[in-house]
């Protein structure tokens, strides 16, 4: 064999595994480079997860009651929301299913904290607070005298849920800062103003903590308690309304001594 072609057959396979290999080094090189010079990624602005402004308290320590005999087997709820920003606190009551044509109650005691100066008018805060019921039909303010001296109470129909005809209610107080509201509600007819007025007769405070402004205010409302329209406390403490659940005016004549 002649001596040139024999020395090309052996050069061949160390030139084309330096080739390869030389090949493979620009590859890693360009990919590095790539890496490193390329735009950074776009980053897609996503809508952050909206946090509520009201927490919910696990366990409350109730400081208020509601204390209704006529309703014993309805469903009740209580629960503490504390503001997550300006540490107001609200204390709601709920008598019933929230959604449904039997009475349903509910009482807010709202004691704000640094998040808001002071309330809304009361329309306002009647409509903002039952927003989940969709609210329609609104009737002007009227003023309903109770234990806790005269409430604003706006007559209204929902739109959301079952239909019903509520009474919402709101009383603003200035020292000590508290907002008592809620509302009244039920299927088939409207609920008349002196069933709302008795409901609220038996909401009693249970502990004022270190809020003795507070106290203040209930016990000078129990001074002003009707009993549900009758007056004398000896002959009736804690009067049997019977009829007061189902939302409707009408109850027993009161019994007369000596009969």
């Amino acid at each position: 064999m002649h001596p040139a072609l024999h020395s090309w057959r052996e050069e061949l396979p160390t030139a084309l595994v330096r080739f390869l290999a030389y090949l493979g080094g620009i590859t890693v090189l360009s990919v590095a480079a790539a890496q490193i010079f390329q735009s950074p990624p776009q980053m897609r602005a996503g809508t952050p997860a909206r946090q509520s402004e009201w927490i919910e308290i696990e366990r409350p320590f109730a400081a208020y009651a509601l204390s209704i005999p006529e309703a014993a087997g309805v469903a009740s709820s209580y629960a503490i929301r504390r503001h997550a920003e300006g540490s107001g606190r609200k204390d709601i009551l709920a008598l019933g299913e929230p959604d449904g044509a039997a009475p349903y109650l509910r009482v807010e005691i709202y004691r704000p904290g640094s998040e808001i100066r002071r309330f809304a008018a009361p329309q306002a805060e009647i409509v903002a607070a039952a927003s989940a019921l969709g609210p329609v039909a609104l009737q002007p303010v009227e003023e309903l005298a109770s234990k806790f001296g005269p409430l604003s109470v706006v007559p209204f129909k929902t739109s959301k849920g079952t239909p019903r005809y509520c009474l919402g209610f709101a009383r603003a107080y200035g020292d000590p800062l508290l907002q008592l509201s809620g509302w009244f509600c039920r299927g088939g007819e409207p609920i008349l103003r002196s069933t709302l007025a008795c409901a609220l007769d038996r909401l009693t405070l249970l502990s004022a903590g270190s809020e003795p402004k507070v106290g203040a205010l209930f016990a000078r409302a129990e001074l002003h308690r009707s009993f549900c329209g009758q007056n004398d406390p000896i002959l009736a403490p804690t009067p049997k309304y019977k009829l007061l659940w189902q939302a409707l005016a009408t109850r027993p004549e009161p019994r007369r001594i000596g009969r």
